[in-house]
């Protein structure tokens, strides 16, 4: 169902400049409860304004600048986002927001799935960094650091990992953090191989399959590691070893490798996650 807009029209607002839309950004009011008196405050002389605001209404926002205008909201990055401002506070715990705002929460979803549809951006949590960079996805001002005005909403409590699953339609996705722990290759004898990290962000499991089949193979742990892994690559070399490569949080490698026409994974049990690269700078 989409969302009813109420049109509350703020006078602050500009062009765009031609510039293009890649930020999709979450305030906190930190003030105004409802989307009309949220409004009502940026139709006054403030130099202040968002393209929507969301309160507790079922299925209900108010818009005040159209998207195809700049709000001025996020300072250097105005040209570049489309904003909402929640009607809460960024001093709000996670309980909070999902106990007593769950409306809110609701509208702040189907309202980043429009505006993701509209602008063709996904639905992908941004750090900071790819936000203030080139990053095209959503974002809190927080993320947008003195750039955009130097802002903490909408603050630590803030469950946005719940808000972006419901703006997929329920549908879970790996954080930018948890993107690259799986990988697969194919060996030189042509079995498929798939490799992810557990649950303890710790070991390395794999499965198999072998040329012509269709059913997997369990491999149990591969590699257990002293840190936390951060990424995972694997490939087929020229020779035709089979190499699964990583990273640690503390800047470290691991590896482990499988020669051609083999089942053995070489390395050795306990030092295999360092072997071959120790001493390399972290």
């Amino acid at each position: 169902m989409a969302l009813k807009r109420v049109w509350i029209p703020s006078p602050n607002y500009s062009s765009r400049g031609g510039s293009g839309v890649r930020l999709i950004v979450l305030h906190t009011a930190e003030g105004a409860r409802t989307i009309e008196s949220l409004g009502g405050f940026f139709q006054g002389d403030v130099g202040a304004s968002s393209h929507t605001g969301a309160d507790d209404k079922v299925n209900t926002i108010g818009e005040y600048v159209k998207r195809s205008n700049k709000a001025w909201t996020q300072a250097n990055y105005n040209p570049a986002a489309v904003a909402i401002e929640l009607c809460g506070f960024a001093s709000w715990s996670r309980d909070e927001w999902m106990n007593n705002h769950r409306n809110m929460l609701d509208n702040c979803a189907k309202w980043i799935a429009e505006e993701a549809a509209h602008f063709g951006i996904p639905i992908t949590k941004l750090s900071a960094g790819a936000a203030q960079g080139s990053g095209r996805g959503v974002c809190q001002h927080a993320d947008l650091g003195s750039g955009g005005g130097g802002h903490w909403d909408c603050g630590s409590g803030f469950p946005m990992d719940h808000v972006l699953d419901l703006a997929r339609g329920g549908v879970p996705a790996p954080s930018e953090e948890d993107e690259n722990l799986i990988a697969s290759a194919v060996s030189e004898s042509g079995v498929h191989h798939v490799f992810w990290v557990g649950e303890d962000g710790k070991t390395v499991w794999y499965r198999y399959q072998r040329r012509g089949e269709s059913d997997w193979n369990d491999g149990g742990t591969l590699l257990k590691s002293n840190e936390k892994i951060v990424g995972l690559s694997a490939s087929k070399s020229a020779t035709g070893v089979l190499e699964l490569f990583g990273r640690q949080a503390d800047g470290g490698p691991v590896h482990t490798w499988q020669k051609p026409n083999q089942t053995a994974w070489s390395g050795g049990e306990e030092g295999k996650q360092r072997a071959a690269f120790t001493g390399l700078p972290k």
